[in-house]
């Protein structure tokens, strides 16, 4: 499991902490919560978040975030827009993508574990932001399917000491 700070732009700092061995990686997130309030440069249809894609993989990036959108922009955690952003994606970029689980995509925990359920095509990984209501299932969800973590881990939150209290954290039973 990887930890992580917030995309660029976000509120929250990027963290440098990488748990298990140390490696060195350049993950690009291409849109994050943003709209196209924030710009017309924000890529929000899978077409164009496969364009920025390629871009960042040729100034790069070895790994991709992004948050799905629905055709209005909102985040979403839909798994018909998830397959069509991921195979977008996809036949652009030789690189692992993930995406969001972020409350703000599915607000209810258990609403967000039945949309990861139905997804019917699957990121590489999926960030978790430990200080929702729900990290822990859906972490364990995503890793019951295969789908690789990234803790999310916010500053001014509790999300690090539940990460740490974990069967799934540092030290649990998915080191």
């Amino acid at each position: 499991m990887r930890v992580r700070g917030g995309c660029a732009g976000d509120a929250a700092p990027p963290l440098s902490v990488v748990t298990g061995t140390i490696d060195t990686m350049m993950q690009v997130c291409l849109n994050g919560s943003r709209t196209a309030a924030d710009g017309v440069a924000v890529p929000l249809t899978p077409e164009s978040m496969a364009d920025a894609a390629a871009g960042a993989v040729a100034a790069g990036a070895r790994d991709i975030h992004v948050h799905p959108k629905t055709p209005c922009g909102r985040d979403t955690l839909s798994p018909r827009v998830l397959a069509v952003t991921l195979s977008a994606i996809r036949a652009r970029v030789p690189v692992p993508v993930g995406v969001t689980t972020g409350a703000w995509a599915e607000p209810g925990p258990a609403a967000r574990l039945e949309r990861i359920r139905a997804w019917t095509v699957l990121p590489d990984h999926a960030s978790v932001n430990w200080h929702e209501p729900g990290a822990e299932e859906t972490a364990a969800l995503l890793m019951e399917r295969g789908v690789g973590v990234e803790a999310g881990i916010r500053s001014g939150t509790d999300g690090a000491e539940r990460f740490a209290a974990s069967p799934l954290g540092p030290g649990g039973r998915y080191p």
